[in-house]
């Protein structure tokens, strides 16, 4: 069987478009499609790359080519007021629950947060709330985020990312093979079919 590795960090409404449409991509190619999670902020550091807010013109175009996607793919996308979030306690959350049998459900919880119904997840109370609707225990997840053992885990994942030559999110491989974009997701179902 075929795998998309799904570099993604919840911060990207890129990635968030992203995770919603692979659904389909793997369900038409049987593809399994392994979600990565990845520090953002830790990728643009180590290679030099910013947040395409920084350049006025590019973050207007970005809202509108996403809009646009979202519109194209009957995705549902909100603007987040408060963007941009720190994301490194989801993140954190993320490689936390990995190997939990419940990962996804937390991951589509995390990215409708942030995109489709936007709340303010730079506020902890708000975490546990995201948590505690998608069936988790708030204190012992927090707990087990928090550890050196899952901050050593996300920071492993995120330099050996950048090892790979990975500069933004989301991020797909097909083997060795590399896409950055939700708009490159059409060439990355194609690479499964072969």
């Amino acid at each position: 069987m075929p795998t998309i590795e799904f570099l993604y960090d919840f911060g990207s409404p890129a990635s968030y478009l992203a995770h919603c449409r692979l659904k389909g991509i793997g369900a038409r190619t049987g593809a399994a499609v392994v979600h990565m999670p990845i520090l953002l902020g830790g990728v643009f550091k180590a290679t030099g790359n910013a947040a395409p807010m920084t350049v006025p013109a590019k973050g207007r175009w970005l809202d509108l080519d996403l809009a646009r996607f979202a519109a194209r793919d009957g995705v549902p996308l909100a603007a987040n007021p408060w963007f941009p979030v720190n994301t490194i306690t989801l993140m954190r959350l993320a490689t936390a629950l990995v190997d939990d049998p419940r990962y996804l459900r937390f991951v589509d919880f995390a990215f409708d947060a942030m995109w489709h119904y936007p709340r303010n997840l730079g506020d902890p109370a708000q975490v546990i709330a995201l948590l505690a609707n998608a069936g988790f225990d708030a204190a012992a997840t927090l707990a087990q985020a928090g550890s050196d053992a899952v901050k050593d885990r996300l920071r492993a994942a995120t330099e050996a990312a950048v090892a790979r030559d990975v500069f933004g999110a989301p991020t797909f491989f097909v083997g060795d093979a590399m896409w950055f974009g939700q708009d490159r997701l059409d060439w990355v179902e194609a690479a499964v079919r072969v």
